[in-house]
């Protein structure tokens, strides 16, 4: 795998302080968020990138919660959070919004997807590897509900998974019903 990494960086936020480092994949630029003192099994959040949602505060989705809640508690226990840059489960921006146009005329997410010529889930998750591995990370409790994750990461023993459930509203509510009835989330 050819990953260019970046120097560290400290990274305050609102969510706590944190350091920052880059890996390049390609085209895609991965950052990793984490604490100075990774707790010796760290909770990891891989979280792939949700321009709508985690910048914008989209109500069609749950990243945006997901992810500040992955934040404060990478802040509160020492943890790493993982953003992939993997748009709209990979598809990227402009399919993604083609997806959502789709959505608006009743096809659910899978369907959307299928109708723009690809599959339900596009992410991969090879560099998360790469990444465990750079930081010396054995084992992990990894906070997802997404069982491809849970599958998807070698190399490091996953010793929990840890529920990010978030609240759902009125413009999500179908869209985390077709994650957990067909795409097998553990909601």
């Amino acid at each position: 795998m050819n990953i260019q990494i970046s120097e560290v960086a400290n990274l305050p936020s609102r969510f706590g302080n944190f350091i920052v480092k880059a890996f390049k994949q390609g085209q895609k630029e991965h950052l990793v968020i984490y604490k100075k003192d990774l707790d010796e099994t760290p909770i990891v959040r891989v979280h792939s990138e949700c321009l709508t949602g985690d910048a914008i505060g989209s109500l069609k989705c749950d990243c945006r919660d997901q992810l500040e809640y992955a934040l404060k508690m990478a802040d509160e226990t020492n943890g790493m959070v993982i953003y992939l840059r993997q748009e709209g489960r990979d598809i990227g921006l402009l399919n993604k919004i083609n997806a959502y146009a789709l959505q608006d005329k009743g096809l659910n997410t899978i369907e959307a997807n299928h109708q723009l010529g690809f599959a339900a889930d596009e992410r991969t998750y090879e560099v998360v590897t790469f990444i465990l591995k750079h930081f010396d990370i054995k084992q992990i409790r990894l906070l997802t509900n997404n069982p491809n994750k849970i599958n998807s990461i070698s190399g490091v023993k996953i010793v929990e998974r840890i529920p990010i459930i978030m609240k759902s509203n009125k413009y999500n509510e179908d869209y985390l019903d077709v994650k957990r009835d067909e795409m097998g989330h553990l909601l």
